[in-house]
């Protein structure tokens, strides 16, 4: 990878990983599902007026707004208005890629490798150590919730690989268009109109500045860096930069928000990290090894 793609995957990483300590104080400021409604709101628009809509059956474009924006970003939201750190939330998110191999395997017919059964069996001792470890810091409810998230996540990944190849930062800009009615909806049957009325006559500029992190940068300039590089490289090559996200979120929570992590918490990030770099490098070592055995 050159340099300047290299800085730019980087950029990537550190704009996705500071995205929840943002998300934290957005929901100081606002109930989650009103959060969800302007974030995605000021993603879409003036967006959809110069990015071209990809060319993709109307039900797909749905199901990846209902599924990847709306689905995620809800219980993310609420998970973390209910008691999930934001370091641990960007570290159980990552679960994601073990609930796309399982919904791959489920609705897709594919088959699981070694390498990733192994991973995710890992990974998931490592998710009961963290749940089982609230700390004082963490309830069982944000925990759950943020599985939910990861699940959402996971499902959206699934719509993505049945479109194929597609422009992923038009798909997510026109796929911002999907959430902000149902959020609004949530909001007012969940959190009432006078908590939205209270959040929209406070808002000041810490709160548009936490919106436009999260709508431009975590999502328009996060999605199109990405996007780029993977229109340059190989997946292969560009995915795994994703596992810095936690390790950016985890660090940048400990320094602004003064979270830390239990012996067994830590314990558990460390499983799971292993178990993602097993999903990931794991199929590539076990063919080496065949290779040299034959």
């Amino acid at each position: 990878m050159l340099p300047k793609d290299l800085l730019l995957a980087l950029v990537v990483i550190v704009v996705w990983g500071m995205n929840f300590v943002v998300i934290k104080i957005g929901l100081d400021e606002m109930p989650p599902m009103l959060l969800g409604a302007l974030r995605f709101l000021l993603a879409a628009f003036p967006a959809v007026l110069f990015i071209k809509r990809p060319q993709i059956p109307l039900r797909w474009l749905l199901a990846y707004g209902v599924t990847i924006s709306l689905g995620q970003f809800a219980f993310l939201f609420s998970a973390m208005s209910v008691g999930m750190p934001a370091g641990l939330a960007s570290l159980v998110l990552q679960s994601q890629a073990f609930f796309t191999l399982l919904f791959a395997v489920l609705l897709l017919g594919e088959r699981f490798r070694l390498a990733n059964l192994f991973g995710l069996l890992v990974a998931a001792c490592g998710l009961l150590l963290i749940g089982l470890q609230g700390n004082g810091l963490m309830t069982l409810a944000g925990f759950l919730l943020t599985l939910c998230a990861a699940a959402m996540w996971a499902l959206g990944n699934i719509v993505t690989r049945k479109l194929g190849k597609v422009n992923l930062i038009g798909l997510v800009v026109w796929g911002s268009l999907v959430p902000p009615l149902p959020f609004f909806a949530l909001s007012w049957l969940l959190e009432g109109p006078e908590q939205i009325e209270t959040a929209l006559r406070a808002i000041n500029l810490d709160t548009l500045l936490v919106l436009a992190y999260l709508a431009f940068g975590a999502t328009i300039l996060g999605y199109g860096l990405w996007s780029h590089l993977l229109s340059r490289y190989p997946a292969s090559q560009v995915a795994p930069f994703s596992l810095l996200v936690p390790v950016v979120g985890i660090s940048s929570s400990a320094l602004l928000l003064d979270e830390r992590l239990s012996t067994l918490q830590l314990v558990g990030a460390l499983l799971v990290m292993l178990g993602l770099l097993l999903n990931v490098f794991g199929p590539w070592l076990q063919a080496r090894l065949r290779t040299r055995l034959t």
